[in-house]
């Protein structure tokens, strides 16, 4: 009986997909606002809650992700989850003011979203986000994120979709790797200029 109670309760205590994403955002607000906040420093507060892999897996499709050996899954996943960490931390600075209110949240099965509108200034953006669990024991990960009904993983696949066609897996992942050091390059140099505005009194972080 004891057993059974305590299971109960720690059933009921399990964070909700609502709650999983009301934390994260309020953890990215306040990491975005502090002194000296960098995009690396964002995309580590980012990735306890955003499943960069699955993003990615989701955005390549089954059948190509199957298709690939282990190595060029490792591969894959390890260029696509630098260059999504330093994209997402990167456009979570320039909304780290906005106002967030939250509506519903639905629920089927180890799948979810979260409805969210998002007030940056004057303008209102539905913001919708997705999660998953791998079990039904697992916890909730956002996986994807809709912005005014367009989806991040929808627009990767159509990208990838794109260059796998002309380029083929291989030439998918060059690309794919020259972004990644492009963006981060910007963001290093967003960093060290931030670092000494900070250093001689001005801007304590970069901003967008």
């Amino acid at each position: 009986m004891i057993a059974s109670l305590l299971a109960a309760t720690l059933l009921a205590a399990a964070p909700t997909p609502l709650t999983v994403v009301k934390s994260g955002n309020a953890d990215v607000q306040r990491a975005a606002n502090a002194p000296g906040a960098t995009v690396e420093s964002l995309a580590t507060v980012v990735e306890k809650f955003v499943d960069f892999q699955e993003l990615a897996k989701r955005a390549l499709g089954d059948k190509t992700w199957t298709s690939l050996t282990p190595a060029q899954r490792k591969d894959f996943s390890e260029t696509m989850t630098g260059l999504l960490r330093a994209s997402y931390a990167q456009k979570a600075i320039g909304q780290a003011q906005a106002d967030v209110k939250y509506g519903k949240e639905s629920v089927e099965g180890t799948e979810a979203t979260v409805n969210t509108t998002l007030t940056l200034k004057k303008d209102q953006i539905p913001v919708d986000y997705r999660l998953y669990k791998q079990t039904a024991k697992s916890d909730w990960r956002i996986y994807d994120v809709v912005t005014d009904e367009v989806s991040l993983v929808d627009t990767y696949k159509g990208q990838f979709q794109k260059l796998l066609g002309t380029k083929g897996f291989d030439g998918l992942l060059s690309t794919l790797k020259t972004k990644r050091a492009q963006l981060e390059k910007e963001n290093a140099a967003q960093s060290a200029k931030g670092a000494s505005s900070s250093a001689t009194g001005g801007s304590a972080g970069p901003g967008k």
